[in-house]
């Protein structure tokens, strides 16, 4: 929410544009409505540090997607475990994952009816769907990846974005659904604003899916590395005393 807050305020700050950057007390002694966007992007964006950077919670989460796969069968990837813990660990992996992974492809014929969310019914199948196939794509990055799991920080991102989205989908369909059942006068327009948020979702989740296995996050940290190591510091802008004259400068102090 801190992330999505921000992004918000961002938006309406581009749209306030100049207007934006005046406080509230200068817009209301000039007439206008004071709207403190200035003050709201100051507070929303130190929020991104003070409440945890956006990268370490998404590493705290990223923790919890992996855990049971850990408890379950981390002495399989632990290079410290020997031979005996391996081979005992073995029964407990195949009991768990015997009934475990065939429900991620086959919970469909599980799930409950969701029926009682009417017209959003379809937003809440698409979220248990995609929450499988979420645990399916995370469990075959743990059997990828092993233990090098913690250093695939960009595959781990996008899979906390995917969840996160699709908690933010449910809370907007269980809110409206409690707005429609209240008769809420606001009922209509939430479902309207759910509807629309779902639509994104789709898109957005699709496309998170799809990076989570088509990416350039190898290419993109060996230019990182260079970068640290100075092989890129031509891209520096010059001090003013190295760059050289341009051909108008020369003409000039030639012809005097």
């Amino acid at each position: 929410t801190t992330t999505r807050n921000w992004r918000l305020i961002d938006d309406a700050m581009q749209i306030k544009g100049g207007r934006g950057y005046e406080t509230a007390p200068s817009l209301a002694n000039r007439g206008e409505r004071p709207a403190p966007i200035e003050r709201a992007m100051r507070d929303s964006r130190i929020n991104l540090i003070f409440e945890g950077s956006s990268e370490v919670m998404h590493l705290f989460m990223a923790r919890e997607l992996v855990d049971t796969h850990l408890k379950v069968a981390g002495a399989m990837f632990d290079r410290k475990a020997g031979i005996g813990e391996k081979l005992a660990a073995i029964p407990k992996i195949l009991a768990f994952y015997a009934a475990w992974y065939p429900k991620l492809w086959l919970g469909f014929l599980f799930r409950p009816s969701y029926a009682k969310y009417g017209k959003m019914a379809g937003h809440v199948k698409w979220a248990e769907s995609q929450s499988r196939r979420l645990a399916r794509n995370v469990f075959h990055g743990m059997a990828i990846y092993q233990l090098g799991l913690e250093r695939k920080q960009g595959f781990m991102f996008r899979a906390v974005d995917i969840a996160m989205e699709l908690f933010v989908l449910v809370a907007m369909v269980v809110r409206t659904r409690a707005l429609l059942q209240a008769r809420a006068p606001e009922a209509q327009a939430a479902l309207e604003m759910t509807d629309m948020f779902a639509l994104n979702t789709r898109r957005y989740v699709d496309t998170k899916f799809k990076e989570l296995w088509s990416n350039d996050d190898d290419r993109k940290s060996t230019i990182a590395t260079h970068i640290l190591d100075g092989r890129h510091a031509w891209l520096d802008p010059k001090p003013a005393a190295e760059v050289p004259a341009s051909a108008g400068d020369e003409a000039t102090a030639a012809a005097k």
